[in-house]
């Protein structure tokens, strides 16, 4: 029988018979259904985050509900009408499905956890799923995020909404975040196979564009490392792939508001590009483990439209990771060493060295 205990309010409560362990692989979001209604709701809890948008509350409250919201929603929900899968929104159906195969090759490797999907903003919400691996008795969970290079407005971002969910609980379980994994080997590795493979079946470009999302510049200012950790993302795949400088561009995309952000903008050097007369370009985002409404519409309909316009000949966009086997691996290879120290794999048998690890 699990053992009881008794509870500050004098109730007594189960203990799980195991103590087990959750993996929680988070993305930033998308909206439920490409329309209106279900743009205006995910924007409204995207931008009202401190993290995203760090200029004074009252302010941007009245820029954000007087005009934005009443703006954007219509126009974005037609960008998400142009890339959205039958299965759903393509960030969640790829941030589900790598979920899944992180869990399948973790239990490959003999670990026994549970892996769940979280989105930052919109559904199935970080609480939810921290209330659902806490409900099937994990009392360690890793906090894994979609985004390789830190950033405060998103990494940092999660942190804040698992932070939160803590102040609700009495009972709270070990808590470890994978902040940053730019310049992981394996990561690198994946996105170099991911260039080769394309290259390979479609030949290799004059210039290759890695576009990095962008951030307002005052961040880096404030500390942020994200700028450095995106170009250290560049450099180590350049070399791994034996490109000289010549031969590719970093920028940075999806510009908001009238602020300075990262440098050089994406479109701005697409165009570029196209009318020095280059004639062909591959565009890859390494900082998207998944594709979204970022690659998908704003590169590889956007950008190709603004190449294409501006005089270039060929516009070829690689996609993200996905659900690429190296990718998966090199997933799985972060999530172990985050996971060292925390016993994930059975006991061993009866009579036999109860010292083996774990």
């Amino acid at each position: 029988m699990p053992s009881k205990t008794t509870s500050g309010s004098g109730a007594p409560h189960a203990h799980p018979a195991e103590e087990r362990t959750a993996v929680l692989w988070c993305n930033l979001g998308s909206p439920d259904e490409p329309t209106a209604p279900a743009v205006r709701r995910y924007l409204s809890q995207f931008l009202h985050d401190h993290r995203v948008v760090e200029i004074p509350r009252a302010i941007w409250c009245l820029i954000l509900h007087g005009i934005i919201l009443r703006v954007r929603p219509a126009k974005s929900a037609a960008k998400y009408r142009s890339i959205w899968l039958p299965e759903g929104s393509p960030l969640k159906v790829w941030t589900e499905k790598q979920a899944r195969l992180l869990a399948g090759w973790l239990g490959e490797r003999g670990h026994r956890l549970s892996v769940r999907h979280a989105m930052r903003y919109a559904s199935p919400s970080i609480a939810s799923q921290l209330d659902a691996a806490q409900a099937e008795g994990a009392t360690r969970v890793l906090v894994l995020q979609a985004y390789p290079q830190y950033s405060a407005t998103t990494t940092a971002s999660v942190i804040d909404a698992v932070t939160a969910w803590t102040r609700t609980k009495r009972s709270l379980p070990e808590l470890r975040f994978v902040n940053q994994y730019h310049d992981d080997p394996h990561y690198i590795e994946a996105l170099a196979q991911s260039v080769e493979g394309y290259w390979k079946q479609n030949g290799r470009p004059d210039q290759l564009v890695m576009s990095f999302h962008g951030i307002p510049e005052r961040n880096i200012r404030l500390g942020d490392p994200y700028q450095g950790q995106c170009l250290e993302t560049a450099r180590l795949l350049t070399e791994r792939l034996g490109l000289p400088p010549s031969a590719y561009r970093v920028t940075f995309q999806s510009r908001f508001g009238r602020a300075k952000w990262l440098e050089p903008y994406t479109e701005p050097t697409l165009r570029e590009l196209g009318a020095a007369g280059t004639a062909r370009v591959d565009v890859m985002c390494p900082g998207f483990p998944a594709d979204c409404l970022e690659t998908l519409e704003e590169i590889a309909m956007e950008g190709r439209e603004a190449f294409l316009h501006a005089g270039g000949r060929e516009f070829h966009y690689i996609p993200c990771l996905n659900d690429s086997p190296a990718w998966i691996t090199a997933l799985a290879g972060i999530a172990e060493r985050h996971l060292a120290g925390w016993p994930t794999k059975p006991l061993p048998a009866k009579g036999m060295d109860q010292n083996l690890p774990r």
